[in-house]
């Protein structure tokens, strides 16, 4: 139907405070023209008048605190959502959120613990005092090449492996068991145990994956101890925090840039497959020091302060990778 215009817009236009200028005249002018060709015009594009762009104009400095404001609320609002939800999902920890309160509103740290270091070391044969005086007290990240060598898990451990020793000791799950599903579906580890042979075994086709979860079966943690021991560069009184975390995927899969907010440092022993590590440091810190990208091989142990460094891991092309590891004081 065609627009008409009434006697009460032409009075709104001709009072508006813009109306004493010329510009403005000719403006109203051929926005009248402009509705009254609507039918042949189609849909006006208002956004594209000069009167608009004039409005708009004499708004901008109001509207930018607007759009700022706004934007600050939705980002609050969006921590807000996300905190909630760990806590009715996760609650007994945060740790599996790549953000989290804790690491927003975080201190800043002191940079001298990263400005020295300029590659990752790979070593061997390291004795607990030179383990503990160049690496853990200054929260160097390094690789200790022969960590695993007397470990009866490198040969033993597999998707296979955990299945059967998790099925056999499933009356003694409790909801204080972290279980990480990364940006997979499963829902709690005993899912993703039962995911189906082709998927667990990487069968072309299948849905890749990766998941990670906290030993606090006592039975199964007995089990688990006959298969690897403390490393033998950590000194005896060295305790290992009982408990134990294990993480396990397909090639491709990871765990997203994060830090973390626990009490020690920690050892990751990569029993299976390959995985590369990106480090870096806080961003306080990255005008100051290096980010580093590193493969972790099979028998291989990456130390670090997770507290401080940044991380971010990646499954590299091959057979599933499997590792396991704990925090140490």
């Amino acid at each position: 139907m065609p627009y008409v215009v009434t006697e009460s817009m032409e009075f709104s236009m001709r009072s508006s405070s813009f109306a004493g200028t010329t510009e403005m005249e000719k403006a109203r002018k051929r926005l009248l023209a402009t509705i009254t060709k609507y039918e042949c015009l189609g849909p006006i594009n208002y956004d594209e008048l000069d009167i608009m762009k004039i409005m708009c104009r004499k708004k901008i400095r109001s509207d930018k605190v607007f759009v700022k404001s706004l934007c600050f609320f939705i980002f609050f609002s969006a921590y807000i959502a996300i905190y909630h939800s760990n806590l009715s999902t996760e609650k007994s920890c945060l740790l599996d959120a790549p953000t989290s309160f804790s690491e927003i509103f975080r201190r800043p740290v002191d940079c001298g613990f990263c400005q020295t270091v300029t590659k990752i070391d790979k070593i061997h044969n390291v004795t607990v005092q030179d383990f503990y005086s160049t690496y853990v007290k200054n929260s160097r990240p390094v690789i200790v090449k022969d960590a695993t060598q007397s470990w009866k898990a490198m040969k033993l451990f597999s998707f296979d492996f955990f299945k059967n020793l998790y099925v056999s000791t499933e009356e003694e799950q409790e909801l204080t068991c972290q279980f990480f599903p990364y940006k997979t579906e499963f829902k709690s580890l005993s899912e993703a145990l039962n995911m189906s042979y082709d998927r667990a075994h990487l069968k072309s086709g299948e849905e890749p994956w990766y998941i990670g979860w906290s030993n606090c079966f006592k039975k199964g943690g007995n089990i688990l101890q006959n298969y690897y021991s403390r490393p033998y560069f950590l000194p005896y009184s060295s305790e290992n925090i009982a408990l134990h975390w294990i993480f396990m995927g397909s090639p491709g899969k990871g765990a997203p840039l994060h830090v973390d907010n626990v009490l020690y440092p920690s050892w990751q022993a990569q029993i299976k497959g390959l995985k590369q590590w990106y480090l870096t440091p806080p961003l306080e810190c990255s005008f100051e020091c290096h980010s580093f990208s590193v493969t972790v091989e099979p028998g291989e142990l990456i130390m670090l302060d997770t507290n401080v460094w940044y991380h971010k891991t990646t499954i590299l092309p091959g057979e599933i990778s499997i590792t396991i590891g704990t925090e140490f004081d």
